[in-house]
């Protein structure tokens, strides 16, 4: 994104050189103005956004060969012969430092969407415990961490068994008659932190945004009923922004990777599990992010 603040000092160079041009064109110096506005534009070529750099860096080379050319003395050519060397030499920096940025920018991106991955991943299984037992889900951080540390899965066990069918069997004269049934036991109890993450607390841990500029960020969480033919069925969603996990990163870059419709990326502006809008546990990123998702 591109500030005013950006102008600032290109500003104050403009107002210097064309300060320092007038004052010697009245004491009788014939300056050429092209030297001046030529130093004047790399001050605002240098504080552009990069995708701006890089069209107008042609533009302006074309300009100067155009001098070159047509308006300006032998001696005069060979200063913007150099000038336009220097041009050409920065117009490949620019190129090589924006493929350059857009392969660390991937680098650093991959890292840390994987990062969060995990994270969600754990807040998915933890809610879909909390269904299980409450049968809903949850949408505050505390109560679910409080419900992890203090509640059980009950542990059952399932078999088919037949009775006898006193109905039937009188029905039929007293021919013994049997029906099917289905028997669960209880066998016992375990907890939800043992059973989901063993010896592992990461779950105390696991609504905060890694790698976010405030280590205190939290993902945000949503969760409710949706309404289908009748039938309120529990939902949940857990996402944060791209702009978050990425906060350090190029503006520009980051302004495309909100863009991005692809099945190899995370397509919106969040990295999200679950869904308000549908009854949905999964996440909304490729495969090749995370296996299992």
């Amino acid at each position: 994104m591109y500030y005013i603040s950006d102008l600032l000092i290109p500003l104050l160079i403009f107002i210097i050189l064309i300060s320092i041009y007038f004052f010697r064109k009245k004491q009788g110096k014939n300056d050429n103005i092209i030297y001046y506005l030529t130093f004047i534009f790399y001050a605002f070529f240098w504080n552009m956004p990069a995708i701006l750099q890089i069209i107008l860096s042609p533009v302006f080379a074309l300009i100067i060969v155009y001098f070159i050319r047509f308006k300006i003395s032998t001696i005069q050519k060979n200063y913007l012969s150099y000038a336009l060397l220097a041009h050409v030499v920065f117009f490949a920096f620019l190129m090589f430092t924006s493929i350059n940025d857009e392969i660390r920018f991937d680098d650093v991106k991959n890292i840390r969407y994987q990062q969060v991955i995990l994270k969600l991943k754990d807040i998915r299984d933890s809610q879909i415990a909390h269904r299980s037992v409450k049968g809903y889900f949850q949408n505050n951080w505390d109560s679910l961490v409080r419900f992890i540390e203090t509640d059980s899965f009950t542990i059952t066990q399932r078999k088919d068994s037949s009775i006898l069918d006193k109905e039937m069997t009188k029905r039929y004269g007293g021919v013994k008659t049997y029906k099917d049934i289905i028997i669960i036991d209880t066998l016992g109890f375990i907890q939800v932190k043992d059973s989901l993450f063993g010896f592992d607390n990461r779950y105390e841990q696991m609504f905060y945004v890694p790698n976010a500029k405030d280590p205190k960020t939290k993902f945000e969480l949503n969760a409710g009923f949706l309404n289908q033919n009748g039938i309120d069925i529990p939902v949940f969603e857990a996402k944060i922004s791209k702009k978050v996990i990425l906060h350090d990163q190029s503006i520009n870059l980051v302004l495309k990777e909100n863009q991005v419709q692809s099945v190899d990326g995370v397509n919106g502006r969040s990295l999200k599990i679950g869904s308000m809008n549908e009854v949905n546990t999964n996440g909304n990123w490729p495969k090749n992010y995370s296996k299992g998702n």
